[in-house]
């Protein structure tokens, strides 16, 4: 039997892929950023669960800030219902990074506790701001995570208004955060959702080839 609230792996218990979508939805994000943002997470979906066996595997959790709520806890992409984010407060983005790092290592140890293999998480950070927060302790916590393996964290730009300096402090050295082209948040979620696919047809552990992050969609700001 399943150890937890965790019924899906007695009928599923293909290796899982997780996705934490860590999204800013902070008061500048008011108007066409959080429609199309939105619009983007949709598309992300329909993408995935077209694919068989990415289905079964990819688990995506949503994490928002502006308040931090947890939107959505991790399920696979078939119950995954995304969320119409409104535009609201200000931008913690440190609570929210140590937030979602939190609720994925609980749900790695409900895939141990259940002897369920699982894939190198994948942490996608999307903002248009600054933090309002302490943020430094949360940068060092993905740096250390980072270099330990424990997952890959992407982080993207949106605007003019987001500090790109910080999020490089934020991002580790070796994969430095992304600004989106406009508002292209359609072929971003098109880029994430072809490469979780990439990486759920491959066996866990396995050294996969992405495709360079932000082609066609971002750039990295210099």
């Amino acid at each position: 039997m399943p150890i937890g609230n965790n019924a899906d792996f007695a009928t599923n218990a293909e290796p899982r892929c997780p996705v934490v979508l860590l999204l800013d939805n902070s008061g500048s994000m008011g108007g066409q950023p959080i429609q199309q943002l939105n619009q983007g997470v949709a598309e992300f979906k329909r993408s995935v669960e077209q694919d068989g066996l990415a289905a079964l595997r990819v688990e995506v959790a949503i994490v928002s800030f502006g308040p931090v709520v947890m939107r959505q806890d991790f399920v696979t992409i078939d119950q995954f219902v995304p969320p119409q984010l409104q535009a609201e407060q200000l931008t913690p983005m440190g609570e929210a990074i140590n937030y979602a790092l939190d609720l994925l290592e609980n749900r790695k140890a409900d895939y141990k506790n259940n002897g369920i293999q699982y894939y190198r998480p994948w942490v996608f950070l999307i903002t248009d701001g600054n933090p309002t927060d302490t943020w430094q302790p949360a940068a060092q916590r993905v740096r250390q995570g980072e270099n330990d393996k424990k997952f890959s964290f992407f982080a993207v730009g949106v605007g003019q208004g987001v500090d790109m300096k910080i999020l490089s402090q934020i991002a580790d050295p070796t994969r430095p955060p992304l600004l989106l082209n406009g508002l292209d948040f359609k072929s971003m979620f098109l880029w994430l959702s072809q490469s979780i696919q990439q990486v759920a047809h491959s066996q866990p552990g396995a050294t996969t080839m992405i495709q360079t992050p932000g082609i066609g969609w971002g750039q990295v700001s210099t």
